[in-house]
């Protein structure tokens, strides 16, 4: 098969390629804006000429992109790697737009069409932009206190055998229980329910940090240990510059682990008598059946947990660099 064949792309007659992925995908969207505007809707929704704009323009924008993807560089790779997505995606809009908007199969409130969930961020962006910001300083503050306590705990566990006798005890006894379980103890422990969020945050986000940091250094092959003592190396630069290097990997891992687990514990936290955020966003529009702007935050927070494991990896891959071979890419 031929490197035109496998990107999705043959060959035209003035020498360029044409992108075949991309014009199935812009049909595949011309289609779903026809069935938006076609069809008319069982129960208005709001915001279905926008919606049917918006899949036009894609449209138009991969019909573009097909005939000059050779020339988009490394950009353009990506466009054709995503080809597939880009027609499943034109394909499931239409199909969503038919068995809700459209046919009913899915009803009001409990299932809203796509151009719902765009109306949802046309009419209320102002508090979702709001609910954001409480979002993201409520989960950046107990993530990153988790991470770091988590973390240094982790070292001392698996470098101290004194501190592990205790420690580890306590924090398998910990670890399998659900954050969201200490929310009573939370509320006599600490003044605020801001504090008692951060408290659930950074607890659900430090132990699988900790616990995996401290396997990561008590598993370093002692080999290294005796060949840095050979060159003079006292403890705290075995620990720093020998232990933690080597350990490296497995943080990560509970990096990721701490990441998913504190978006789950995040809606419960921001219950606890939040004034604003998308765990209590989700909450009052549940409250009003308002289940649209409920799937619109949750499409919020997975946009934003996405983004934040892409930002993740990217760091892995910079700072694990000097390891590929050793750690499983």
């Amino acid at each position: 098969m031929s490197a035109a064949a496998e990107g999705g792309t043959f060959p035209v007659v003035l020498g360029g390629a044409v992108w075949k992925h991309g014009l199935l995908a812009a049909a595949a969207w011309i289609a779903a804006a026809i069935v938006t505007l076609a069809f008319p809707d069982v129960v208005p929704w709001g915001s279905r000429d926008l919606f049917a704009g918006l899949l036009v323009a894609g449209a138009v924008l991969l019909v573009l992109a097909s005939f000059v993807i050779d020339r988009l560089g490394r950009f353009g790779r990506r466009l054709q790697h995503y080809g597939p997505w880009f027609i499943a995606l034109g394909v499931w809009l239409a199909l969503w737009e038919l068995v809700t908007a459209k046919f009913g199969w899915l009803p009001k409130p409990f299932f809203s069409p796509p151009h719902g969930l765009l109306h949802v961020y046309v009419v209320d962006w102002e508090r979702l932009v709001i609910c954001i910001a409480y979002t993201a300083r409520l989960w950046s503050i107990g993530f990153t206190s988790g991470v770091v306590l988590g973390f240094f705990c982790g070292v001392a566990l698996g470098w101290s055998k004194t501190f592990s006798y205790w420690g580890m005890p306590i924090l398998k006894l910990i670890g399998p229980v659900p954050a969201s379980a200490w929310i009573p103890a939370t509320f006599f422990l600490f003044p605020t329910t801001f504090q008692a969020s951060i408290f659930l945050v950074a607890l659900a986000s430090g132990v699988p940090v900790a616990i995996l940091t401290a396997s990561g250094v008590n598993s370093v092959s002692r080999s290294y240990y005796d060949v840095a003592r050979t060159l003079g190396a006292d403890n705290r630069f075995l620990v720093w510059r020998v232990a933690v290097p080597a350990a490296l990997p497995n943080v990560f891992v509970g990096l990721f682990m701490g990441l998913y687990y504190s978006f789950a514990v995040l809606v419960v936290a921001e219950m606890l008598g939040a004034k604003y955020g998308l765990g209590w966003y989700l909450q009052f529009q549940t409250a009003y059946s308002a289940y649209a702007n409920v799937y619109a935050a949750l499409i919020i927070m997975a946009l934003i947990c996405s983004g934040l494991v892409k930002l993740l990896f990217v760091a892995r891959d910079r700072l694990l660099s000097w390891q590929k071979g050793v750690v499983q890419w």
